[in-house]
């Protein structure tokens, strides 16, 4: 079965979609319509803007959805999805790609998100950390038994999890994660403690407007990062969408299930491997390939 996978924030790079915009008049118009949705040019940003301009919050996000929904859409007759999945933001371009949520309504719910999180980030100082070498259990107990807010974020593939929360708390966690055993506990350059409950400010905001939107039954079940399981009720995905800012990426868990469910294939679609190297760090007979 054909997996599709979406990356999220942390993949763009400059001159990203450019040569879309400038080989396919699909993707032109597409990316014309974002401007005009968003109200500033994301395309001078995204095709000429430094790193510092891309790494603004609302401009990675929209930039990384465009990409990916951009690249899916001019693959035309070639992209027919049995499963598609997405990391924290690249959920969203999962949930175009299957058919849940139109592009207009992807785009518009995906810079409110970035706006929303952008917004509680400058609340409390909080941040996330990387900590390789330790086992899932491992990483939950030492985050349990710090003061404070600290959690674990993203499970990335075994071995590789990323903790989230209150600045001090994340920079205990991270000695303590030390002493554990960890072969690596660092601070992440990052605006806030995404998928904590640092983000709950952000979630309220976020789910008015996705409940708010129209959303579709799905072509194809989509892998969602709360649940880790196929969903192909929209009223279910919404909910699950809501619960996402605040809750961890399951992104092993979600990985091990489609191919428990028959994945045979997972294509990459969007700026970067990221998603590719985690799927083959999860899985090493995971056939994988970029679009």
């Amino acid at each position: 079965m054909k997996a599709y996978v979406f990356p999220g924030q942390g993949a763009q790079f400059t001159g990203m979609g450019k040569d879309l915009y400038e080989s396919s008049a699909l993707a032109k118009e597409l990316f014309e319509k974002a401007n005009e949705i968003l109200g500033f040019r994301i395309t001078d940003i995204m095709f000429e803007g430094t790193a510092e301009e891309l790494k603004e919050t609302k401009v990675t996000q929209p930039a990384v959805f465009l990409h990916s929904v951009i690249l899916a859409k001019t693959l035309g007759e070639d992209f027919k999805p049995e499963m598609v999945a997405g990391h924290s933001l690249g959920e969203f371009s999962a949930l175009v790609a299957n058919g849940t949520l139109s592009f207009e309504d992807g785009l518009k719910l995906v810079s409110q998100r970035a706006l929303a999180m952008q917004k509680a980030c400058e609340i409390t100082p909080s941040t996330m950390a990387a900590v390789l070498g330790l086992a899932d259990n491992i990483v939950e107990e030492v985050c349990a038994s710090i003061d404070g807010i600290v959690v674990a974020a993203n499970y990335n593939c075994p071995g590789q999890l990323v903790i989230s929360g209150e600045t001090t708390a994340v920079e205990k966690a991270c000695e303590a994660m030390k002493a554990a055993g960890a072969k690596r506990a660092l601070i992440l350059p990052v605006g806030g403690a995404f998928h904590s409950p640092m983000m709950e400010p952000a979630r309220e905001e976020l789910a008015a407007a996705i409940e708010a939107t129209t959303f579709s039954n799905p072509i194809c079940p989509v892998y969602q990062n709360v649940t880790a399981n196929a969903v192909s009720d929209a009223n279910e995905i919404k909910k699950n969408l809501i619960i996402q800012l605040t809750a961890p990426v399951k992104w092993t868990q979600s990985v091990q299930q489609m191919i428990a469910d028959g994945a045979t294939l997972f294509t990459e679609v969007g700026p970067g491997k990221v998603l590719a190297g985690l799927i083959n760090k999860i899985d090493k007979e995971a056939v994988t390939a970029n679009a």
